[in-house]
């Protein structure tokens, strides 16, 4: 009798050194979480994992994260933890949009930002809150710059309208991925839908800046990611930014391939000759990732 096969599962790749960040400020890091916990705020830093967190904090920077602390949705990629309102407390606080605008001023920003859990169950997906936090943290720092980083909102652009409405310096929404990998990573979302959102927004927010972002390291392809650059430049996205996809979780995706730093260099290349103003692309590049740095010199790049 044959013996039974044994079926042994691929190793996953090793993450190399230069996909690593050092953790070294605590001193930053609880000092920032103490204020986020007085004042019941979350941050996506922290509740995405990110790899940044440690040096972020200890410049004074964080992405604020609003509509709660439980995402309607279930990407395969994100560790912000998920949820329904009919197992969970999901109201919203109305005291938040007052709040960030107190820490935002408590942490001496001049560039703030927001960004949010999708919030599919409410009418207007959260973006009437959206708009609030806005205006609170323009009237407690006038001098500041804001940029959102927003859902697709299901594609209603009265929503998306409405946080326009509230003059953001930069308006950002992320695809993070190859429109072929959209089932596996991010099942609830719509890949025209969210080109659709980012040239709407474009067209009705004169003289400030679009900007969208994605994961590599998810199995797609150069040529895939090439495409979604042009993709994202046919529909005036002005800035983009390209990572690693680190695995923040067991149960989330796999990695499956840490992208050598040639590549993030070849892609940004290619998207600044493309018509990008700025292409940030590197293994431990996010979204909101030096953001006032991004803006600033996108700003000068676009003059």
């Amino acid at each position: 009798m044959d013996a039974p096969l044994i079926q042994i599962e691929s190793p996953r790749p090793r993450l190399p050194e230069w996909a690593r960040k050092p953790r070294t400020h605590f001193e930053s890091v609880d000092r920032l979480k103490r204020l986020f916990r007085s004042s019941r705020l979350h941050t996506v830093c922290e509740s995405a994992r990110c790899p940044n967190l440690h040096e972020c904090f200890h410049r004074g920077a964080a992405t604020f994260m609003i509509l709660g602390n439980r995402c309607t949705r279930g990407c395969g990629f994100c560790s912000v933890p998920k949820g329904s309102p009919a197992k969970h407390d999901m109201a919203l606080d109305p005291e938040e949009p007052a709040g960030v605008a107190r820490a935002a001023r408590e942490m001496g920003l001049a560039y703030v930002v927001i960004t949010s859990v999708n919030r599919d169950d409410l009418p207007d997906g959260g973006s009437t809150h959206f708009a609030q936090t806005v205006r609170a943290v323009r009237l407690a720092l006038p001098g500041a710059r804001i940029e959102v980083l927003t859902p697709d909102f299901c594609g209603n652009l009265d929503a998306l309208e409405r946080v326009l409405e509230a003059r953001p310096d930069v308006f950002n929404h992320n695809i993070e991925t190859v429109p072929r990998l959209y089932r596996r990573v991010r099942p609830q979302a719509d890949y025209e839908q969210s080109l659709r959102v980012l040239e709407a927004a474009g067209r009705r927010l004169p003289g400030g800046l679009t900007k969208s972002g994605l994961m590599v390291g998810l199995g797609e392809r150069p040529e895939e990611v090439e495409q979604a650059l042009r993709d994202l430049r046919a529909r005036g996205v002005q800035v983009v930014t390209i990572g690693q996809y680190l695995q923040p979780t067991r149960r989330n995706l796999p990695v499956s391939e840490y992208v050598p730093p040639a590549r993030f260099a070849a892609y940004r290349d290619y998207g600044l000759s493309i018509g990008f103003s700025l292409v940030f692309s590197g293994p431990l590049v996010r979204s909101s990732y030096m953001a006032d740095r991004v803006s600033a010199q996108a700003r000068r790049e676009s003059a």
